[in-house]
């Protein structure tokens, strides 16, 4: 599933495993994609924040409200969610055929996905900053 992302996408996965383990959660879904997204922003993910004015701290604050913490227990495995398979697959549509997943295709998707918490919390914190401007 995952095997045309890029080294910088492959890191932003691990980091979404972990900050799923970090919450205690037995899946990893598009807000933890985000968070990781949010913690290590390459060059084109951090222009694609700063171009739509969301700040990446502000955003990981009203994300980890949204998710709360899982029980305190060890998990057997991380499920990876149905809508984190299709981010995935809008991503490499995106990226096109022969070309490798980067991060900001991961961001671009998320967005363009709009159903999950992380899609909405992208589109207030966009919405906030265009009202208050």
């Amino acid at each position: 599933m995952f095997t045309r992302f890029s080294p910088a996408a492959n890191r932003i996965l691990r980091l979404a495993e972990q900050e799923c383990r970090n919450l205690n959660h037995y899946y990893v879904g598009a807000e933890h994609l985000l968070l990781a997204l949010c913690d290590e922003p390459d060059q084109a993910t951090a222009a694609y924040l700063a171009e739509h004015s969301l700040n990446k701290d502000r955003l990981r604050a009203a994300l980890r409200r949204s998710l709360g913490t899982g029980e305190d227990r060890m998990w057997d495995g991380i499920l990876v969610t149905p809508r984190v398979r299709a981010i995935v697959e809008r991503a490499e549509n995106a990226a096109g055929a022969g070309n490798a997943v980067e991060p900001v295709d991961l961001l671009r998707a998320i967005v363009a996905e709009r159903l999950s918490t992380a899609a909405e919390i992208l589109a207030q914190s966009e919405g906030n900053v265009r009202r208050a401007g």
